[in-house]
């Protein structure tokens, strides 16, 4: 039985792969501190790269990088002192309305920067509290899309390389063409690859990936 050794994600400026999906959104990060406005929403679905930029963002500015909970449980002066924050998933189901508008109603006092990322815009997370969504109405939007092949391709390599693999190019063109059109879905493949290789002791060829892939597909893995 193989052991559930962790594995490190690169995070950095370096790692991150740029493709028409996300270039507006890097460049965005880039063009920190000169941003049009103190607030940015990033947008866009799972896995698409929203928390690398932010953590790129986090590196750059010195930002503080919270949750939903800590938010819900902290104060907001306390949040911003260091200048500058990311709040991730801001559209999550325990966000609580008020502390994100007494954050933002701090940031906005201190003159702090924050990155807020999320799957979708205001109008659809469900916001009850009129002076929240006037707020949030305040941040400069830019949204994340999903890869075209090419950096799915390149993505696919990347995440083989976090985990100490080398596949051969035609594995990852194999991949590429059957797989489901998202970041998201290739961290699947790529995690039950790694994984079922191992518990088989099997090398990773286009057949065996196959197999794996039908698996995923029925739902058996």
């Amino acid at each position: 039985m193989p052991l559930k050794l962790p594995h490190e994600t690169a995070m950095g400026r370096e790692d991150f792969l740029r493709g028409p999906s996300n270039a507006a959104a890097l460049d965005m990060i880039d063009l920190w501190p000169d941003w049009p406005s103190l607030w940015l929403l990033l947008a866009g679905p799972v896995g698409a790269g929203k928390s690398h930029l932010a953590r790129i963002w986090a590196a750059k500015s010195n930002a503080r990088v919270i949750t939903l909970e800590e938010l819900n449980r902290s104060d907001p002066t306390a949040l911003v002192d260091c200048g500058a924050v990311v709040l991730e998933d801001a559209d999550g189901w325990e966000r609580d309305d008020v502390a994100l508008f007494h954050l933002l109603n701090a940031a906005r006092e201190a003159r702090a920067y924050v990155l807020i990322t999320a799957r979708n815009w205001p109008d659809g997370w469900g916001v009850a509290l009129p002076d929240l969504m006037s707020r949030l109405r305040l941040t400069t939007p830019l949204e994340i899309y999903e890869p075209d092949d090419e950096l799915l391709r390149s993505v696919l390599v990347k995440l083989f390389a976090d985990r100490q693999l080398d596949p051969d190019p035609s594995v990852i063109e194999y991949i590429v063409l059957r797989m489901e059109r998202s970041i998201a879905a290739a961290l699947r493949v790529v995690e039950a690859v790694d994984r079922e290789a191992l518990a088989r002791r099997r090398t990773i060829t286009r057949p065996f990936v196959a197999s794996v892939m039908k698996e995923l597909d029925e739902g058996l893995l």
